[in-house]
């Protein structure tokens, strides 16, 4: 049990304990090994970077961390600089072009930054850019940027430990802005230990264990995930670009037969990506036997890609019972759900009509209008989840579908200098229902009887067997023809619907019309389809496909351009910034085709017919 009660304390601790164990090792192509850092190295580049920003800024402030995809291991110095400064640590996906340079502005104003961190190319590159765009210079100069990468290690012997504790707050991590502006979430000491301790009691980790993570490390997932629990847990992990996944997907797959990976993971479209770019021949060269945590979280777990994958791998080792569905959200640090170890994947089929009217009605896999949906497990460590009516906010019955909230330690403290949004979303409480009861008498999930403070989530589920069930987000349902529609649902059905559609790259909305909600669907073409696209036939398909399988029409259907469908830096679908694009004429358009609502004159000719 790590009795560290800062993060500051444990990389200490383990420096000291372990001074010469590998912590990380990095691939900055993907293939090649670029860097390793062991815990007396990283300890030492921390304390050096802490001491040039005690000379510049004062505990709790904040400092912004911008570092090139290829620059992880100099990525993880910086934050851990940050913390061992006490100041707060910001991160932030770096700016690959001139016209994303706003955005890195846009941050520092955000969080009111004192400092920015990168590296000595990017601060060249960045100042390129801001020769372009002028207007932006002044404002982003007016800043301390200091290059890590070049400081000097003698400076550590100078480092003063910082007064912090458990409840100092240790960074911002900001929301993926995948259905609204991101936001800084305050994350302290204590979230972060009591959600790694989550973590590490969930997918049973041992100093024996061995990660290979390729997640973009300024998000909670890689940041959390791939670089503190490892360190908590005393096992090394290979980490490697976001890019190189992108690139080349099987190079996620040859790290983790290399290393010998136990745990590895990420969203269900990188799971998605392998299968359907893997070739036969290179199903011989993989040894996936040694991975024993496949966790799958972060957007929609679907059953037919656990099948897919553990169909396609099965030659290479990979074992079914490996997948680890699992639930979280930068709000909460990381992780909420998630099940057993060693249980296979959960699956539990139920009547899709039903569900769209917030009923769970469970049915047999084969079943006219079934729709299998992913267990994410459950809360652990003393964490509560309960399903809320979001309009009464009652707590509902296990056979209900609601939003999820949420209480427990990981949960940070609200929103940097947002009180209201902090108020809506961190601090919920059940309605008093008549009589004086917070919720039913069955209801026993919520054991200290309070009627909260909880975290509202934003997102839908419900419970089966003591198990969590996702089902959608309130935001983003659609209400078509008088039923609850879940964007994810058509999504999948469009992918699946013609070959020349990208898989992962669709998104389902719905605009208002002469005073109804209409269907828009937004889809990209494949490369290898774009230079002859019979786009007539390709939307015919997705119109007859949602229409049989959602009974539900189309207004209009856009085919989109490879690699342009609105997403966040972590590959989320942003459907309200489609929505947008859509509405503005914005979108990357290859073809389009929209209802046309009958003449007058028409609808006289087809009623004299």
């Amino acid at each position: 049990m790590v009795e560290s009660k800062t993060l500051v304390e444990l990389l200490r601790d383990r420096a000291q304990q372990l001074p010469e164990q590998l912590a990380y090792t990095f691939l900055a192509d993907g293939q090649t090994e670029s860097g390793h850092l062991t815990y007396q190295q990283l300890d030492q580049q921390a304390a050096a970077i802490a001491t040039q920003l005690q000379t510049q800024i004062t505990p709790g402030e904040r400092v912004l961390v911008v570092y090139p995809y290829t620059a992880g291991l100099e990525f993880i110095a910086a934050f851990f600089g940050c913390l061992y400064a006490g100041a707060i640590a910001v991160t932030m996906n770096p700016p690959t072009k001139s016209e994303t340079l706003p955005k890195v502005l846009e941050r520092l104003q955000a969080c009111e930054a004192s400092m920015v961190l990168t590296t000595q190319s990017l601060l060249t590159q960045l100042k390129h850019y801001c020769a372009k765009q002028p207007e932006l210079a002044a404002p982003l100069n007016n800043i301390p940027w200091v290059a890590t990468d070049i400081l000097p290690l003698s400076a550590a012997t100078d480092w003063v430990q910082p007064l912090i504790n458990p409840e100092t707050v240790a960074f911002l991590q900001y929301t993926s802005g995948s259905t609204g502006i991101p936001k800084g979430v305050m994350v302290t000491h204590s979230n972060v230990l009591h959600n790694s301790a989550i973590i590490h009691h969930c997918f049973e980790h041992t100093p024996a264990s061995r990660g290979v993570i390729w997640l973009p490390m300024f998000h909670d997932m890689g940041l959390i995930g791939g670089v503190i629990q490892p360190l908590y847990g005393k096992f090394p992990v290979t980490l490697m670009s976001p890019i190189a996944l992108v690139q080349k997907p099987l190079r996620w797959l040859e790290a983790i037969s290399r290393y010998q990976a136990t745990t590895s993971g990420g969203p269900n479209f990188a799971y998605d990506l392998v299968c359907r770019q893997v070739k036969p021949e290179q199903l011989k060269t993989l040894d996936l036997s040694h991975w024993q945590v496949a966790f799958s979280g972060a957007e929609p777990v679907r059953a037919q890609t656990l099948e897919r994958f553990a169909q396609t791998f099965a030659p290479c080792g990979f074992r079914p019972e490996a997948f680890y569905p699992c639930y979280g959200m930068a709000e909460t640090t990381l992780l909420i759900s998630g099940g057993i170890k060693t249980a296979p994947p959960v699956v539990q089929w139920v009547d899709s009509v039903a569900l769209e009217e917030n009923k769970v009605i469970p049915v047999d896999a084969g079943v006219s209008n079934a729709r299998a949906i992913v267990s994410c497990g459950s809360t652990w460590h003393g964490d509560e989840v309960v399903i809320v009516n979001p309009e009464t906010l009652t707590a509902v019955a296990d056979d209900r579908v609601g939003e999820i909230w949420f209480r427990g330690a990981g949960v940070g403290l609200g929103y940097w200098n947002q009180p209201e949004a902090t108020q809506q979303t961190f601090q919920a409480y059940l309605a008093v229902r008549p009589g004086g009861n917070a919720q039913p008498p069955w209801l026993t999930r919520t054991k200290r009887g309070e009627q909260g403070p909880f975290l509202r989530t934003g997102d839908l589920g419900f419970l089966h067997n003591g198990e969590l069930f996702i089902t959608g987000r309130i935001k983003e349902m659609m209400i078509l023809w008088g039923r609850n529609r879940y964007p994810h649902e058509i999504e999948q059905t469009v992918e699946q619907c013609h070959p020349a559609l990208r898989i992962g790259c669709s998104a389902a909305f719905s605009i208002e019309k002469a005073g109804e909600e209409r269907l828009i669907v937004a889809a990209e073409v494949e490369r290898r389809f774009f230079r002859q696209l019979n786009s007539g036939e390709v939307i015919e398909a997705i119109r007859e496909s949602i229409n049989t399988y959602h009974t539900v029409d189309v207004y209009s259907v856009v085919l989109l351009k490879p690699a342009t469908l609105p997403k966040t830096s972590s590959g989320k679908i942003q459907r309200r910034a489609c929505r947008q694009q859509f509405l503005s004429g914005t979108l990357k358009t290859v073809a389009q085709w929209q209802y046309q609502q009958p003449s007058d004159n028409t609808l006289s000719r087809l009623a004299s017919e």
